[in-house]
């Protein structure tokens, strides 16, 4: 019989994410309260966006906050970050 050690980050009594490995449940953890700090941050700009709208903007800004802590320093988004779509491999007939 294997014993596994998993780590859940719970938030408001409601299970998240389910980890393997502590460091990763931190991080994440602390990605979700970079995004509570942010809803409200979103909830004040003059966009008058909905509630719901906020929060997914503000997680997103989470998950990403590496690439926007860049962008409000000044520094160009490197071309190796960008997403890009490999072509699809010809199919060979036999």
């Amino acid at each position: 019989m294997a014993v596994i050690t998993k780590f859940v980050v719970v938030r408001e009594g409601v299970e998240k994410m389910t980890f393997t490995s502590k460091k990763e449940a931190d991080a994440y953890d602390k990605m979700l309260d970079i995004a509570d700090q942010l809803t409200p941050f979103v909830a004040n700009s003059e966009l008058e966006l909905d509630d719901n709208v906020c929060e997914k903007l503000a997680f997103y800004m989470a998950q990403n906050k590496d690439e926007l802590l860049s962008l409000l320093k000044g520094v160009a988004p490197s071309a190796a970050k960008t997403v890009k779509k490999s072509p699809k491999k010809a199919e060979t007939k036999k």
